[in-house]
């Protein structure tokens, strides 16, 4: 029997699309991104207080250097809570290496959060233990680039039970039957596989093991596998990822009953909960952001191409009339 949808988060994805030395340059900081989600974050905060996160990934770092950073809280005001640790690191940074201060590349290198995918969440959390370990995003991590995943949503699947069944089916032993490992692992499941498909053909093809990195990278089919992964998803969702080498997305629920939205241009894709968030943060009209169609999903591939793609049949609008009252305040 399916249960209630039960709570409602806020997300925020920012995909900056020029090198970090063009946002110092124009903006006077090369964390320009950083900045700007925790504006995304700020402008959401009405839809959860009980918990935040970010999430970050370095585009293109050399082997032996971080490239995914994470902090999430539970505190009183947990989104200034993770920007002030983010903005200490960094200041701690500048004052260790003041060299680092006028170089952007160094900024990447060496500084963790300051990259070019980002992804933040607010937590509105009426289901779940209020702790550290419910908070988004999740992480799910592997020495394959390509393997490593990151997710946060504004979710909640009425069919827990049966996906993770699924996943014991699979072969698999969870460590908890919570919605959001559940989802994550399923996700992370297809595209292990997808990986292990693309390095067989790429070997084949005569290629070693590091010339196919790049190629895995680029062959990686997101569409295709969220088509496997979330075939039997039931509730309400607009579910974001991160992949470690650089793609992202969001899918929307075949019902629409989540609200997602976009906007791009030529120096930043951003995809979040509410339209008022973008306009307002990003200094755009009611026009210029874009609704996601229900049962379709945002793929952002690591060169920055980015597509719409229905991933499965949409069903009847049911949009929550609450979340849409409540929550959308720019």
């Amino acid at each position: 029997m399916s249960d209630a949808i039960k709570h409602e988060c806020g997300i925020s994805l920012i995909r900056l699309l020029k090198p970090l030395d063009y946002y110092k340059k124009k903006y006077g900081s090369a964390v320009y991104g950083v900045n700007k989600m925790y504006l995304m974050m700020e402008k959401q905060h009405n839809r959860g207080q009980d918990g935040a996160g970010f999430a970050s990934i370095k585009l293109d770092v050399k082997p032996g250097q971080r490239y995914m950073s994470r902090v999430r809280s539970v505190q009183s005001q947990p989104i200034q809570d993770i920007f002030a640790q983010i903005t200490d690191r960094i200041n701690r940074a500048f004052e260790e290496n003041p060299e680092l201060i006028n170089d952007a590349e160094a900024q990447k290198n060496y500084i963790p959060y300051i990259g070019e995918v980002l992804l933040g969440h607010v937590r509105y959390g009426t289901f779940g233990k209020n702790s550290i370990e419910n908070v988004h995003p999740f992480l799910r991590q592997n020495n394959w680039m390509h393997r490593n995943l990151i997710v946060a949503g504004n979710f909640n699947m009425t069919n827990v039970t049966e996906l993770f069944d699924n996943l014991v089916q699979l072969g698999q032993h969870p460590k908890e039957m919570a919605d959001t490992v559940t989802v994550m692992e399923k996700i992370g499941h297809f595209l292990d596989d997808a990986v292990a498909k693309l390095y067989k053909q790429i070997k084949k093809e005569g290629y070693n093991k590091m010339e196919a990195s790049p190629l895995i990278a680029e062959r990686l089919n997101l569409a295709k596998i969220l088509k496997k992964a979330a075939k039997n998803w039931d509730g309400g969702y607009a579910m974001a990822g991160l992949l470690g080498h650089g793609d992202a997305f969001v899918l929307r629920d075949p019902s629409g009953i989540r609200p997602t939205y976009f906007y791009k241009d030529e120096e930043v894709v951003v995809v979040a909960s509410e339209r008022a968030a973008i306009q307002t943060v990003f200094n755009v009209k009611y026009e210029a952001v874009q609704e996601l169609k229900p049962a379709h999903a945002i793929i952002i591939k690591k060169k920055g191409t980015v597509n719409i793609k229905k991933i499965m049949e949409p069903l009847e609008r049911k949009a929550c009339s609450f979340e849409r009252i409540y929550f959308s305040r720019g």
